[in-house]
This record gives C-alpha cells, structure tokens and sequence, in this order.
C-alpha cells in the first residue's frame, strides 16, 4: 500500500517572498562592478611581447584584402599597465629585429607595429607586383632589405641617409639613379614622403591603405570580445 503524500502544510502555502530592498540592488550592482573590474584587470597584460603575440592571431581577415597581422600601439598602450615599460621593450625587441615601428599616415599620431617576419612577407607582395611592373628593380628591393632595414631602426629617415647606404652599395650610379630607385620604394608603398619635410621619408607597410579607415573603432570591439572569449574558455 503506498504511503500516503505528507500532509500540505499552510505555513508553507502562506509563504511569501521577501520583498526585495535597496540593499538588494546595492549589493547586486556592487557585485557586477566587481566582477567587471576583474575582468577589466584580466585584460591588462604585464608582458609586453605576450600582449602583442595575442593581438597578432586575433587580427581581422577581411575579404579581399591580404594583409599581414600588425597591432596599433595605441591598442598596446591601452593593454598593458606600464607605458613607460612598453617602450623599453618596443626598443628592445626593435634592437633585436624582431619586430617593426611604423608611423601611421592617417592624421592621427599612431603608429602600427608589425612583427618582422610579417613584414617581410608584405614586403615580398609587394616586391611581386613591383616586378611585373618593372623587371630591373629586383636589386633596389634586395638593397633595401639588406642594407637600410638592419641599419635603420627609426619610423623615418632622410634623402641624405638614404643616398650615403646607395653610395657603399649597388645603387652608386649617379644622382638620377638613386632618385630612380627611391620613386621605386615609393611606388611599392616601402617608403612615403612627408608633406612638412619633402627630404624625410616615412618608412611604410605596403598596402594597408584600404582596411586603415575606421581601424581603431573596429580593433577596439573584437580585441575586446577576443580577450572576453580566451579569458572565459
């Protein structure tokens, strides 16, 4: 015989909710800024190459448009707690050829970073499609890459600097060669011209024009969720 169900209690169908109070909402709002100021400290790195390494596999693939990773050092500002920290190893890791600092012609005092290996693999695209333009600039491009990149580590360098490496290299015939040569790096988006300084030269990633307007708005919104998404995996 099956037991019978336990008798229905009336305190229990009598039973109300507490109602809530302020001290609820207060607590609750408490604890997601809490929980948001932890997660906003789980996304500051302390290594600057690990914040750069993360950011280099979570770059956008756009269609149609083949670029290789490179970082906003904006972004690398926001990402790691010590700016001072984040240039000396930008200096460093520059040192050591592993990476490239490039001013961003964009209006804005920004720079992108690219890893070198990346860069040369821009470069060789580049160089690509230089040469079915013209079949005599492979030793230009072999110039630049052998001689200037190693030897000038800065954003930017001038005529001057740039006639003294042809001078001790294959480019040493005459002024008009030289310019020849250097409208070639130009072409190949190597190299762009500053509007204050015609004689100065920006060093530049070749063929990043089409996807630089509205970077920084784009960035921001998937390194946020990446970083959301690895965090929480």
């Amino acid at each position: 015989m099956a037991e019978p169900w336990p008798p229905y209690s009336s305190s229990s169908r009598g039973k109300k909710k507490r109602p809530r109070s302020p001290n609820d909402d207060a607590t609750s709002s408490q604890g997601r800024t809490e929980n948001s100021t932890s997660l906003e400290d789980n996304l500051i790195f302390s290594d600057t190459l690990i914040a750069l390494q993360l950011m280099r596999t979570q770059f956008p693939k756009l269609e149609k448009v083949v670029t290789q990773p490179f970082i906003l050092q904006s972004q690398l500002y926001s990402s790691v707690k010590d700016r001072t920290q984040v240039d000396r190893d930008l200096e460093s890791l520059k040192k050591d050829r592993v990476l490239r600092v490039f001013k961003l012609n964009t209006g804005q005092d920004d720079h992108a970073i690219m890893f070198m290996d990346d860069y040369l693999k821009q470069m060789e695209s580049a160089v690509r499609r230089s040469k079915g333009k013209n079949q005599d600039c492979s030793e230009v491009f072999e110039w630049f890459e052998k001689y200037v990149l190693p030897s000038k580590l800065d954003v930017s360098i001038d005529h001057l600097e740039l006639v003294s490496f042809s001078q001790c290299s294959l480019l040493s015939h005459g002024g008009d060669a030289r310019d020849k040569h250097i409208t070639l790096l130009m072409n190949a988006g190597l190299l762009t011209r500053q509007l204050i300084d015609p004689n100065m030269y920006w060093f530049s990633i070749p063929s990043i024009g089409p996807i630089l307007k509205g970077l920084t708005q784009v960035c921001t919104s998937w390194l946020f969720y990446s970083f959301v998404q690895i965090l929480w995996c």
